[in-house]
């Protein structure tokens, strides 16, 4: 999904991570998600009498009433336009209301709004010319009241649960199965955690990469030699930190699909990234009738023939959505229950989706998406080990999804949440 000047791309099946990225072509950037991120090389520095700080380059561009291209280094200058970081900070405070002032924080600084904060890190070089430039994108905290009302009046298919030690908070079609995307990798992890604690496997053994295993990105193990040796953590931790798609065939292939399928017995047969991918290629349009027709055995036979059928090219997934019968299908119960088994996981520990970690004693999350579904999946643990469990999920069969406002709605969720338990610990 494009926007004029930053688009959004998610840590999923289709895309990478959930990031703010420039919508032009970077060769020096950081991608973390979330964020927007610009980074640069250092130049010779000037006196030390003539430097300032970061906080003050910071404050300097949210008050002065025009942006000086002297205030960047020219090699972050190659990488985005002063009229184009116009735009992007335009889009980053929508909706913020008039600013505040710019606070040190220990992971960088808060940018404060009327209506909200944005979290944000910057660099100078020895010339005071700003060569980092990393902001998160603010979400204003939503009550669980709103949340639920926004949920109920979605014109297409969603839902959101909020569980509080496992007592349900706010709950919209919690018990309605829907396509959630790389979500499912939730329940690959479940199966191989069951496998390892019977004794059948273990974090530490040993595979090597198989070609039959490779699938499309997200991910990076579709490009790595076959052969690689890989532990088991490293699988997980690949699959879910990053949604590798090749790291998650392994696994299925390695646990089996009759061990998911007896975790999930609606996703039979359990799908394989590969076989999502070869389903949804225009070129195996005839497959997929025939799975579509099939009973559960002719649908398993389809799927005999996917390793051979070729898979599309990724530009298919950047516009309306693409056959979304073909997919995991999973309820916002499920997904709960699947995040407190594995949330203890150090996989689980990498990637914290659109939570601050500062803001939380623990953090696990996991979402997917692909054009037409989103789901975002975060379980939360609170300075009074209190535990929630957060799931949005977002389906629409004839157009791609705004998955830049749904994650920031998400997001404020989140911050809603952790304004309540503020006032309940004062």
């Amino acid at each position: 999904m494009t926007f004029p000047l930053i688009k959004l791309t998610l840590l999923g099946l289709c895309t990478g991570l959930l990031a703010v990225q420039l919508a032009l072509p970077l060769n020096i950037t950081e991608m973390t998600l979330g964020f927007l991120s610009v980074r640069a090389i250092a130049s010779t520095p000037v006196s030390q009498a003539a430097m300032i700080t970061p906080q003050q380059a910071l404050e300097r561009i949210f008050t002065a009433s025009e942006i000086q291209a002297n205030w960047f280094a020219p090699s972050f200058l190659q990488q985005i336009s002063v009229a184009q970081l116009e735009g992007v900070l335009s889009q980053v405070t929508q909706g913020l209301g008039d600013y505040q002032g710019v606070v040190e924080t220990e992971a960088g600084f808060d940018v404060k709004f009327e209506r909200g904060t944005v979290p944000a890190q910057l660099q100078l070089d020895g010339n005071n010319q700003i060569i980092s430039l990393f902001f998160q994108p603010a979400a204003l905290p939503l009550s669980l009241e709103q949340a639920t009302s926004a949920i109920q009046n979605v014109p297409y298919p969603a839902s959101l649960l909020v569980l509080k030690n496992n007592t349900e908070q706010a709950t919209v079609n919690a018990d309605v199965p829907l396509a959630i995307g790389s979500a499912f990798k939730l329940a690959v992890l479940a199966a191989l955690q069951n496998r390892i604690q019977a004794g059948e496997l273990s974090w530490d053994t040993v595979v090597g990469l198989q070609p039959a295993w490779k699938s499309l990105p997200s991910g990076m193990l579709q490009d790595w030699p076959a052969g690689t040796a890989l532990t088991l953590d490293t699988l997980a931790t690949l699959m879910i930190a990053i949604s590798d798609n090749t790291a998650t065939d392994a696994l299925i292939d390695i646990v089996g699909r009759e061990t998911l399928e007896a975790l999930t017995p609606r996703n039979q047969p359990f799908l394989t990234t590969r076989d999502f991918f070869a389903l949804k290629n225009p070129a195996n349009a005839d497959w997929l009738e025939r799975y579509r027709q099939g009973n559960l055995s002719e649908k398993r036979q389809v799927l005999e023939a996917t390793p051979t059928l070729p898979l599309p090219q990724e530009s298919l997934f950047a516009g309306n959505p693409v056959s979304l019968d073909v997919e995991w299908f999973f309820t916002g119960q499920e997904l709960c229950q699947l995040m407190e088994q594995v949330a203890p996981l150090s996989a689980m520990r990498v990637n914290p989706g659109v939570a601050n970690p500062a803001n939380w004693q623990s953090v696990a999350f996991k979402g997917g998406s692909e054009p037409g579904v989103l789901n975002l999946t975060t379980w939360l643990k609170d300075s009074a080990d209190n535990t929630y469990c957060i799931v949005t999920t977002w389906n629409n069969a004839d157009q791609a999804l705004d998955e830049l406002s749904l994650s920031q709605f998400h997001q404020g969720i989140l911050s809603g949440l952790k304004d309540s338990e503020e006032i309940v610990r004062l």
